[in-house]
């Protein structure tokens, strides 16, 4: 099975980074549906450390726009959805529920907290990309930022729970007339190599 050029095309080639937002909502329904695609992707061990904050209310986004950085203000305080894509340091502890067919998977990591950090980390960040391509997917539209102050995030919206903050995504319906002219990409010769 293959997806046909049209699916290429909104999930990669014409989808672009949003800066400005329609006055139009985000339904709960579909944060729901969106997290229930995205969480198929695959991780390291089916670990799926990533976690994730929708900002949707009006408090919600003052509380985010003392960590924000001015170049990111307007465009994430008007979006109808900023998504903290953070990580939970401790994902190991839902290895015996996620990774069943080998109880001692939990131990690779309490026994070895560089390859949780970074475990933790290179998955989170790649189940943030599923968010990504699940939101386009779904029809809407994406600009994930850095730009932020992770520890003011983190003491705002993940302390209580332990996670740390990754990257930022602005979700919504854009507005065409905050896009950017496509910046060019690396050619195959200077990107890859055929070993």
């Amino acid at each position: 099975m293959t997806i046909e050029a049209a699916g290429l095309d909104l999930l990669f080639r014409e989808a672009r980074t949003h800066n400005k937002w329609l006055d139009r909502p985000v339904s709960d329904e579909t944060l729901h549906e969106l997290y229930d695609t995205l969480k198929f992707g695959p991780t390291s061990a089916n670990s799926s450390p990533a976690r994730f904050v929708f900002i949707r209310t009006k408090e919600g986004k003052e509380r985010l726009a003392p960590a924000l950085s001015s170049g990111n203000m307007e465009k994430t305080m008007s979006a109808p959805v900023t998504v903290i894509v953070a990580y939970d340091p401790k994902f190991h502890e839902k290895l015996p529920t996620l990774f069943p067919h080998n109880p001692d998977a939990k131990s690779w990591f309490t026994s070895n907290d560089s390859l949780a950090a970074t475990t933790a980390f290179r998955n989170g960040t790649l189940q943030g990309a599923y968010l990504i391509l699940a939101a386009r997917a779904l029809g809407l539209d994406t600009g994930a930022m850095s730009g932020f102050d992770n520890a003011k995030v983190d003491e705002a919206f993940l302390a209580d729970r332990g996670w740390r903050s990754n990257f930022l995504v602005n979700i919504g319906y854009g507005d065409p007339s905050g896009v950017f002219d496509r910046s060019p990409r690396l050619p195959f010769d200077e990107a890859a190599v055929l070993a």
